[in-house]
């Protein structure tokens, strides 16, 4: 099988965007075209990572319309949805579309604009994708981590403050980061202290709605060095998926993530590569207590030590194993489509050397893009080609 690289990569300004989604999608495609040096008719497959463009803005069809914003025809065109996993399915895609040979040049955009709609709407939309027996009953995802947060926190005698030291350090990190929503720092006062969504989680315990797209493109590693003249690309090593209950409340324990195991499993199997050997990582962090259950299933932490790596400053950017390093989808934001496509374009940028201001030392990154709650994961190593 062809190991996969990554000669181009694109990120728009999330946040609150005037425009649609097709329109947002093809900013950062265009983007990263011109960051491979290549044309739109250069490539043979052009995938989008979207969860809801019908849902949220009545538009369907949106790979048929970017292959023609980009120029892009003949190239085959798929959307892919995976709720809020969608972009790191996109990334498992067209992974597997130029490692089977059946493209040389393959493009990913993942997108999603919500900010137009009320947070009721927009939470209704995200909600439809849990199973219907816990949907009728009006569960939504925030819920879900409401009560996953109390149960770790009551299991492994972990103190409230440990959540809002994730929220804390994430905005920190945003700050660094041009295409973040949120570029400020909060302090765990004002995180403790934020109106009550989910008890024992707080606002700032929740990303934002936003809107944003991020573009990968994607070529055999044997001609990478054609787009990479000076020879700096990344390169998948490992990529793995799964799957796990669809109803939450069927789980043995609510705080194991069962596809967060076993797509990790996979993919350091494929990179012949174990937890020890990540430099840095991007979680899926919708609610800060993600990050703790993630951590600890990709093999991090123990089980239920989570909390203890964030207040000792591990996970910190100065720390043994810096998470988060983008602002996370905390601070960062989350469009959906584009979250799992985003975190992909952090660990690009950071085994790369070009991170900028956020910056680690890092030869291996591992991004995990969640969704729902844990319905569906997928996750990604990559390695510096340097």
């Amino acid at each position: 099988m062809e190991r996969v690289a990554i000669v181009g990569a694109s990120m728009t300004r999330f946040g609150q965007r005037d425009a649609w989604v097709r329109e947002l999608l093809a900013e950062a495609g265009a983007a990263a075209l011109d960051d491979a040096g290549v044309d739109g008719d250069d490539l043979d497959h052009l995938y989008v990572s979207n969860m809801a463009s019908g849902e949220f803005e009545g538009q369907t069809g949106v790979p048929n319309a970017l292959a023609h914003d980009l120029a892009a025809q003949p190239a085959y065109t798929a959307r892919i949805d995976q709720t809020s996993s969608s972009g790191g399915a996109g990334v498992y895609a067209a992974w597997q579309s130029v490692a089977s040979g059946a493209s040389d040049l393959t493009m990913l955009v993942g997108g999603e604009k919500m900010t137009h709609r009320t947070t009721a709407e927009a939470t209704d939309v995200i909600a439809s994708l849990t199973h219907p027996v816990e949907y009728k009953q009006g569960v939504t995802l925030p819920s879900f981590a409401g009560l996953t947060a109390r149960l770790y926190l009551d299991t492994y005698d972990a103190p409230r403050e440990s959540l809002g030291k994730v929220a804390v350090k994430n905005h920190k990190n945003g700050v660094d980061n041009p295409h973040a929503q949120f570029q400020k720092e909060v302090d765990l006062d004002t995180v403790l202290d934020s109106p009550i969504v989910a008890d024992p989680l707080r606002l700032y315990d929740f990303c934002p709605i936003t809107d944003g797209s991020a573009a990968l493109v994607f070529c055999p590693e044997s001609v990478a060095e054609e787009y990479a003249p000076d020879g700096n690309y990344a390169v998948i090593s490992g990529i793995g998926g799964a799957t796990d209950t669809h109803v939450v409340h069927e789980r043995a324990d609510p705080t194991t993530m069962g596809g967060v195991v076993d797509s990790s499993d996979i993919a350091y199997e494929m990179a012949g590569i174990g937890p020890d050997d990540v430099d840095v990582a991007e979680l899926h962090d919708m609610f800060t207590i993600l990050e703790f259950l993630q951590s600890e299933d990709l093999g991090f932490f123990e089980k239920g030590k989570g909390w203890k790596a964030v207040e000792e400053g591990v996970t910190d950017r100065d720390g043994d194993l810096p998470i988060n390093t983008s602002g996370g989808l905390k601070s960062k934001g989350h469009p959906l489509g584009a979250s799992g496509v985003a975190q992909v374009y952090e660990i690009v940028q950071q085994v790369t050397g070009d991170a900028g201001p956020r910056q680690v030392e890092a030869d291996t990154g591992l991004a995990c893009n969640v969704g729902g709650f844990g319905n569906c994961v997928t996750t990604t190593i990559l390695e510096g080609s340097q």
